[in-house]
């Protein structure tokens, strides 16, 4: 970060903090899923007069999951010999993957269930895949999507067994790991130790089959 000109983040107050914490002082502007063409072209225009410039995610990896995957793919596309260079860091899915337990030799990731239309289709999906799925959920989602899956999967008696592990605010203060079938997840997390509503960001894993 000490070696860029200037830095792109998807939330500048997040960013903000840790380059205060190690006493960093760079430009920083904003991009995010909601960034004009406009920003783009900026950015595309610092490239091409020789600046160094480093993507942020808000949480997790850039690119994955993340609006930083579409500025990379225009980016490449105008300027071909544009040298991308990617820093390894936290991934929610590969680190829920690493403590499920569950067969990670091949997943499928599917990142958020659609917020309206199509999400029978998307669990349908989930049930009928030969491999471990992943999936992301928002606090206030996450008992809705579990109860759409579990009628999927009370299809047959196999899938109402699929083990799952789900997991809430990765590496945080408040890490939460929930393994079960998903009537019993379900029960966890509706009942939390601590009482008060539901919080945090989830992964969802989803044994195979």
């Amino acid at each position: 970060m000490k070696e860029v000109d200037l830095i792109l983040a998807e939330d500048t107050r997040t960013t903000k903090k840790l380059l205060a914490h190690y006493q960093i002082d760079k430009a920083i502007i904003s991009y995010h899923q909601h960034s004009r063409l406009a920003k783009v072209k900026y950015i595309l225009e610092q490239l091409k007069q020789g600046q160094k410039i480093a993507l942020v995610s808000e949480a997790g990896t850039p690119g994955i999951n993340d609006p930083g995957a579409k500025l990379i793919d225009y980016l490449v596309s105008q300027l071909p010999d544009l040298n991308v260079i990617p820093i390894p860091g936290p991934s929610a899915l590969i680190t829920a993957l690493s403590i499920s337990g569950l067969s990670a030799d091949k997943f499928i990731f599917l990142g958020f269930p659609p917020a309206k239309k199509k999400r029978k289709k998307f669990f349908e999906e989930v049930a009928q895949a030969k491999h471990t799925v992943v999936f992301y959920e928002s606090p206030h989602r996450i008992l809705k999507s579990l109860n759409e899956l579990a009628v999927v999967l009370s299809a047959s008696e196999e899938s109402r067994k699929r083990r799952l592990v789900i997991c809430r605010e990765l590496t945080k203060k408040f890490e939460t790991i929930y393994r079960g079938q998903v009537k019993e997840v379900i029960e966890q997390i509706k009942n939390p130790p601590t009482g008060g509503k539901i919080k945090g960001e989830f992964v969802v894993v989803v044994g195979r089959k």
